[in-house]
């Protein structure tokens, strides 16, 4: 899937006003369906959801493809246990709603 995303910098600073960065990623995942489910089921507030799953879309492809890089060297097992952690806990919250009879 590719996705494009322009984002913009809302500032007061009216040197620096209407910068943008526009970036294209190529993703085998849908950015959407993530925000949802990571609302759903991460158990944090909808904006910092949306905001962890555009930051996990951005940086986990680029960690694995860059994984014996220094920079992420060390970090990567950490990343790895972070992401298994995390996809435990939405599944779980997702099993839970599933059997209460809730729509998921």
């Amino acid at each position: 899937m590719l996705t494009k995303a322009p984002v913009e910098e809302v500032t007061s600073d009216t040197d620096n006003l209407g910068r943008t960065i526009e970036l294209e990623l190529q993703d085998r995942e849908d950015l959407f369906q993530l925000v949802e489910n990571l609302k759903r089921g991460s158990g944090l507030q909808p904006s910092l959801a949306v905001r962890l799953a555009i930051a996990l879309r951005l940086l986990g492809p680029m960690m694995v493809e860059q994984r014996k890089h220094p920079l992420f060297i060390d970090f990567m097992p950490h990343f790895k246990t972070f992401m298994l952690q995390l996809k435990k806990t939405v599944k779980s919250k997702h099993n839970s709603e599933d059997h209460s009879g809730h729509s998921i």
